[in-house]
């Protein structure tokens, strides 16, 4: 059996920055997918190739990062760099890991959000964002099958989370996290009646509402530091926010963004700069980022060599078991206010014929939106009306 510390514990030969920002670097520039590839691209760097981590402290990381709330994928990559370099690898690989999606979301954002680009480039846009809602719905299909069968001793428990969480996507996205954190809380009142309470700061401080510059950073604050089960958890408080709250974004502008998201490298979280950019430019999108991705680097720093003990502790654990199916129902019900962004005819048949894609044929999300951004340019070229 692993150790408590095995995620954690240090190399007996640190590898060079040099070949941190090389290999870390490649798999920014490569990891399109979402977190299922940016796993298998560590683990086939950590463990298959250079053979700097086993596969057990490896399965170990990854249990530990999900335990965390915010990115896990990139605050995996922040892991795996602190346990073959130590901090100054952490910081480098994390960076180097996030920098190439970042450039390429801000030069998309200033293209598709700012200016008057010509209308093929808006169309290609609008077909990309039909198909968010279908890959909202992939994502979360995708995790149930597996978290529903490690939820065999809880299922009553699992199913009210998740259709809290579903709930509150669809409904009230500006909750999303206050549901998130209370169905964490209420895991371990049920396991620990003495714990009932354990978070009330956190639950009065997730229902504020800020405006301006803090209203930003308290929006990419909330990505990156109250959000479990990735980047798609978050999408309807992001919406809410920068559509209905400071209107930073329309709705169409938002499915771009999700949709520019999705088709960079790197982690989804990467939307939420696009969020910042079309509130406040360059500047802004680059606070945005800096804000939601700080969390990820505090955690894995400051935890250092006792990080791994989250992978022991009972009441992180409990808290996840809480919080986990409420954010999948999150993801699923996301889904929801998506598709209910479309604006044209044609954008419900491109999401139809995603939906199709993704579920049925179990094509990659990648292809899925490229080819519905190809066919969106392709009907407004047409004639199709821009919504």
């Amino acid at each position: 059996m692993p150790t408590a510390t095995s995620a954690a514990q240090a190399p007996p030969a640190p590898v060079g920055l040099d070949v941190v920002v090389r290999e870390w670097g490649r798999i920014g520039c490569l990891g399109f997918g979402g977190p299922p590839a940016h796993i298998a691209l560590l683990h086939d760097l950590c463990v298959t190739r250079r053979r700097w981590i086993d596969d057990e402290a490896f399965e170990d990381a990854v249990a530990v990062c999900n335990l965390l709330p915010g990115p896990a994928s990139t605050q995996m990559s922040i892991l795996c760099a602190h346990r073959v370099a130590g901090r100054r690898g952490a910081i480098v690989g994390g960076l180097c890991f996030i920098l190439p999606g970042l450039v390429a979301i801000l030069a998309l954002a200033a293209l598709f959000l700012a200016g008057n680009p010509p209308d093929w480039l808006r169309g290609a846009g609008a077909g990309a964002g039909a198909a968010v809602a279908a890959v909202a719905a992939h994502a979360g299909w995708g995790l149930l099958g597996p978290a529903w069968a490690r939820a065999a001793d809880r299922r009553a428990r699992f199913v009210t989370y998740l259709l809290a969480g579903a709930a509150a996507a669809a409904l009230l996205g500006a909750w999303v996290v206050v549901v998130l954190l209370a169905c964490g809380a209420a895991e371990l009142a049920v396991r620990r009646p003495a714990l009932g309470s354990v978070l009330p700061g956190p639950l009065l401080a997730a229902t504020l509402g800020l405006s301006g510059a803090i209203g930003l950073v308290w929006t990419s604050f909330k990505v990156g530091a109250l959000s479990y089960g990735g980047g798609f958890v978050i999408i309807p408080l992001m919406q809410h926010d920068a559509v209905d709250r400071h209107g930073w974004m329309t709705d169409g502008q938002f499915l771009d963004a999700v949709a520019l998201g999705q088709v960079t490298p790197g982690p989804v979280v990467h939307t939420v700069t696009a969020v910042g950019y079309a509130a406040g430019g360059v500047g802004a999108g680059l606070l945005a980022a800096a804000v939601a991705f700080a969390p990820s680097f505090a955690f894995i720093l400051a935890g250092g060599p006792r990080i791994g003990e989250l992978r022991s502790n009972r009441r992180a654990a409990a808290f996840v078991d809480g919080a986990g199916p409420a954010a999948l129902g999150a993801i699923l019900g996301s889904a929801v206010p998506l598709a209910a962004a479309i604006g044209e005819a044609w954008q419900a048949a491109v999401l139809g014929g995603a939906a199709v894609a993704l579920l049925v044929l179990r094509r990659g999300v990648v292809p899925t939106l490229l080819a519905a951004g190809v066919a969106g340019a392709l009907l407004v070229t047409a004639g199709a009306p821009l919504p």
